[in-house]
């Protein structure tokens, strides 16, 4: 106990720390309450280290910890990462990475004062729907437009003005779940509408939906199923087929496209993915789809459709509570734009160029940098170029795969152990790396590495030792 007493004595107080040079610019960054409790915390646990042995820090000792920590503490929790998932718009990563324009266009509006919901003509009050109005009739040949935060709340929004006490007729078999256990007959629940079911999961025919309009009915709604696919002995009505039957009864035909696409991706290799102008030309009355899938945006759910429609959805009193605010509306607004342009829309917009990278390209970029990361995992792996298939994400086109090229770490006689904790090594990097363990191996899928240089200099940092790899 004396000795303890004698070593403790060593310890610097907190105002010897807040005096060291180390505390002097931690305090200059964060304040003098922050740092002294980081010294106080810093000071408690080498306490407990120099009771049990170790020796006692100096000043500056004690305030380089205790600005480590106040530096992490002040690292954001929503942190840049490389995406090599091999699932180009990943739901957990954030999905779409926005144009430098609408990038751009979303700092302009964060610094300055903006004409949201002025106009500059009258010098009277405006309407924030009016900067992407214009633009989403022309792209779409729609008559009105409005904009929400998301495609659920479009849909839901569209459901409470055209549905609310009345019935919604839709087939068993899209009665879809989203993510995070999101289901359809919950959206409709809450929309306030009454959910009635026709059809089977694997077929419905056009006299289940004449059989199901009547006095109660306030409109049909169509899903398209964009994150899953029935397959075999199937049937379903299209939307083209829907749209004289719910004029005949003077109900809307409501079309959720889900993830939704401005652009023809056939142009780019991909299986056809419906537009929501084909979907509007098909007759819907209303046409709803997200903007931070396909079309490559900020989230946001667009509704497009008939002008009297939209009208009333925008009376809607949850309308408010669903806007977007003047910096998604401005990235929203350059990124509609470049859709003017398509002949340079793939090399702009990061989603579909990313979508459109060859094999061959990527197999490329494999082959340059596997040597440095051989370097990096220092022979605890070995390291081989694998073809593989990327996969679009969130929902768009399940069955549509992309061939690609991932540089796969395995680990000979590894239970799994392994090989996990490697992924955790590289997730701890300045930019964590996310990759994705399959068939025995850790696969860095390269479709999605666009910025190489990057990548190695964080990759230098790995240490594979705190996590017993070395």
């Amino acid at each position: 106990m004396a000795g303890d007493a004698i070593r403790l004595r060593g310890l610097p107080s907190v105002d010897q720390v807040l005096k060291s040079p180390a505390a002097v610019t931690a305090l200059a960054a964060f304040g003098h309450a922050q740092t002294t409790a980081a010294v106080r915390g810093a000071l408690a646990v080498a306490r407990e280290a120099v009771r049990a042995g170790a020796p006692a820090p100096d000043a500056e000792g004690v305030a380089t910890t205790a600005a480590a920590t106040l530096a992490a503490g002040a690292r954001s929790t929503q942190r840049p990462v490389f995406n090599l998932t091999g699932t180009v718009l990943h739901t957990n990563l954030g999905r779409a990475l926005l144009a430098e324009a609408a990038v751009e266009a979303a700092v302009e509006a964060m610094r300055s004062p903006v004409s949201l919901e002025f106009d500059l003509t009258t010098g009277q009050r405006g309407e924030r729907d009016d900067h992407l109005r214009g633009l989403l009739r022309e792209l779409t040949g729609a008559e009105d437009a409005t904009i929400v935060n998301n495609n659920a709340a479009a849909v839901l929004l569209a459901l409470n003005t055209l549905g609310q006490g009345r019935q919604s007729i839709i087939s068993r078999g899209e009665l879809i779940e989203i993510g995070g256990a999101f289901r359809m007959p919950d959206i409709m629940a809450r929309a306030g509408t009454v959910l009635r079911e026709i059809g089977t999961t694997n077929r419905t025919h056009p006299k289940d939906y004449a059989a199901a309009l009547g006095p109660d009915s306030g409109l049909i709604l169509k899903v398209h199923s964009s994150n899953y696919r029935i397959a075999g002995f199937t049937a379903e009505v299209t939307a083209r087929d829907l749209a004289p039957l719910a004029r005949k009864h003077g109900v809307p035909l409501v079309h959720d496209l889900g993830s939704g696409t401005l652009a023809d991706l056939g142009a780019l290799g991909l299986a056809h993915e419906p537009t929501v102008r084909e979907a509007v030309a098909e007759g819907a009355d209303l046409v709803t789809f997200s903007g931070d899938k396909l079309l490559g945006g900020p989230q946001a759910g667009f509704i497009v459709g008939r002008a009297d429609l939209v009208a009333a959805i925008n009376r809607n009193p949850m309308k408010r509570a669903l806007r977007v605010d003047k910096i998604r509306l401005a990235a929203l607004e350059a990124t509609l734009r470049l859709y003017r342009d398509p002949a340079r829309l793939a090399e702009r917009l990061p989603t579909l160029r990313l979508l459109a990278r060859k094999a061959g390209e990527i197999k490329a970029q494999a082959r340059r940098i596997l040597p440095a990361v051989e370097t990096a995992v220092g022979g605890l792996a070995t390291v081989e170029i694998r073809a593989c298939a990327s996969q679009i994400g969130s929902g768009a086109l399940p069955l549509e795969t992309l061939p690609s090229a991932a540089l796969a770490m395995t680990v000979p006689d590894d239970s799994g152990r392994a090989l996990n904790a490697l992924a955790a090594a590289l997730r701890e990097l300045p930019v964590p790396v996310i990759g994705r363990i399959a068939d025995g191996a850790l696969l860095l899928d390269l479709r999605c590495l666009e910025d190489e240089a990057g990548f190695l200099a964080t990759l230098a940092a790995l240490d594979t030792g705190d996590h017993g790899l070395a």
